[in-house]
């Protein structure tokens, strides 16, 4: 029996599910996405509390970095949701959609039709924000995004302190004006997460024409000329191949959308002939251009008792009874300039209840707030590329964090913000002794240059938000096509031309709207929609 679909999506991630589930709306359209992971169920993929128990877990591709020279040479830790829902399954679940000035720059740079202005119609159309609808915000759509459920005091007086030390408040951070400190909204529905494969799939998966395989690996594309005849999977050790009809979507993100197309003969032609796999097109920009936000927490620890450690199976039953309760997760932050003619603010700001340890993994046994900047428009670039031939084998990914001084001396300037904000009087307070904490290396020894570069050669990491390596322009059209090739488009966050100021899931998602929008012809009808509305 021929295996076969309109569409195929390779990736049921942020973007994967967007697109899948708005292409499955057409009952004529025979779709199929493509998952290498498991299904999201049970209690990891509902308490928002339980997150770092996935990460280097089963749901987590658990990728890293070559030696990163900057960093000390250490490998710096890349999560990646191996999972259907993709990391939208396995992050914070902040809903932040960047700056106006960010898709902007985009179309500066040649990404026609994703300025500001030409992206919000479609962050409103997937939006179902609790605030109800505004010329910013949706009501109504797949994505339920909520206000942060029990905040801990603790975080409300990072948020005082960031005040005291002159930083505006801002309630939206979606709004007219990104800059300044608040409390961030989050993808959750009663308190629980709201995925990405919860927004769209779960209606999709009632509808005939709609097919989930998961547990299955995209192994290589299967060509015919320039054109993507099939794709071959592994299922369970099973070798199959999926035909298509009609268009093939790369959603596996930033690390594996262009890690298939370079086992798969499109690349640098040079660099795929070298592992024997005969090139199909010459495309030099597939894995180039990688970026992420890098950064680093400040870790103080507290005397003041917190939320955080109430984090039981009876806080697990509170959350699922009533959506309330420290297993809810919140964080403040914000984002802030260090410079006044900036377009936009250049740092965003993470504040969360704990001490954080190894980037993340290493579990605190004291009370306290970890909190610090990373840079939000880095100039450092990375590359992906193959490591083997095999497509069982991980990426080799080089992010190069920190090579451009103008990344570490923002991120400076950021962590002497962070540790004025905890000489204020809100937090100060909680704080036990900070001069201990520096001693323990748990914030750097001073606000020196020197001090500071070695407290991020120690502790600096990804904030897990890469971008990049099939940006528009270099490697697509702006209706993300892959140029030279027939039907293959790219609908993830790799197509994104220049990192965004804020966590990207959202972003995401937009994009994945973009492409079934495009798929469909629909685009432009819900840009006049939204400017119809608007006037």
């Amino acid at each position: 029996m021929t295996e076969s679909y309109d569409y195929v999506i390779v990736g049921a991630g942020s973007a994967g599910c967007a697109v899948a589930g708005r292409l499955s709306e057409d009952p004529d359209a025979r779709v199929a996405v493509i998952e290498a992971g498991p299904p999201s169920s049970g209690r990891l993929f509902q308490i928002p509390g339980l997150f770092a128990r996935q990460l280097k877990s089963f749901y987590d591709w658990d990728f890293e970095t070559e030696p990163e020279p900057w960093l000390g040479r250490r490998r710096a830790y890349l999560p990646r949701g191996r999972v259907v829902g993709g990391s939208s399954a396995i992050n914070t679940m902040l809903y932040i959609r960047g700056n106006r000035a960010d898709y902007d720059h985009w179309a500066e740079l040649g990404a026609t039709g994703w300025s500001y202005n030409d992206v919000l119609p479609f962050f409103i159309m997937s939006e179902d924000n609790e605030r109800g609808a505004d010329q910013f915000h949706g009501a109504g759509g797949p994505l339920r995004v909520s206000d942060a459920r029990s905040v801990d005091p603790l975080l409300l007086d990072w948020v005082a302190a960031a005040h005291e030390a002159g930083h505006p408040a801002t309630a939206d951070f979606n709004g007219a004006e990104q800059d300044g400190v608040g409390v961030y909204q989050v993808t959750q529905r009663d308190g629980q997460r709201c995925s990405s494969a919860r927004a769209f799939l779960d209606d999709a998966a009632e509808r005939p024409n709609f097919t989930l395989l998961h547990s299955t690996l995209a192994l290589r594309i299967v060509w015919d000329g320039a054109r993507a005849a099939g794709l071959e999977v592994d299922h369970l050790g099973e070798t199959r191949t999926i035909h298509v009809e009609g268009e093939l979507i790369l959603s596996a993100g930033a690390y594996q959308s262009p890690h298939l197309l370079l086992l798969s003969g499109v690349g640098p032609a040079r660099d795929i002939d070298g592992f024997g796999i005969t090139p199909v097109l010459d495309l030099p920009g597939v894995g180039a251009n990688l970026q992420d936000h890098v950064g680093s927490l400040l870790a103080y620890t507290s005397t003041t008792p917190h939320l955080l450690s109430g984090s039981t199976a009876a806080a697990e039953a509170e959350l699922l009874e009533t959506g309330y309760g420290p297993m809810s997760w919140a964080e403040v932050g914000g984002f802030l300039a260090t410079r006044d003619e900036l377009r936009a603010p250049d740092l965003q700001f993470h504040a969360a209840l704990g001490i954080s340890l190894d980037e993340g993994l290493t579990p605190a046994t004291e009370s306290g707030i970890s909190f610090g900047p990373y840079v939000a428009r880095p100039e450092s670039r990375g590359t992906v590329t193959l490591r083997t031939a095999e497509p069982y084998s991980k990426p080799r990914i080089r992010h190069n964090f920190f090579c451009e001084e103008s990344d570490r001396a923002a991120t400076r300037d950021g962590v002497r913000m962070a540790m004025e904000i905890a000489r204020q009087p809100a937090l100060a307070k909680h704080l036990r002794d900070p001069r201990a904490d520096a001693q323990s290396g748990l914030i750097p020894a001073d606000d020196s240059d020197s001090a500071i570069d070695d407290y991020l050669r120690r502790t600096a990491f990804a904030f897990w938000h890469p971008c990049g390596t099939c940006a528009i322009g270099e490697v697509t059209d702006p209706q993300l096509r892959v140029h030279g090739l027939d039907n293959v488009r790219v609908a993830d966050a790799s197509v994104m031309p220049r990192e965004l100021t804020g966590n990207i899931n959202a972003p995401c998602i937009m994009i994945g709207e973009r492409a079934a929008a495009f798929i469909r012809g629909q685009d432009a009808s819900v840009r006049q929609m939204h400017a119809a509305a608007s006037s």
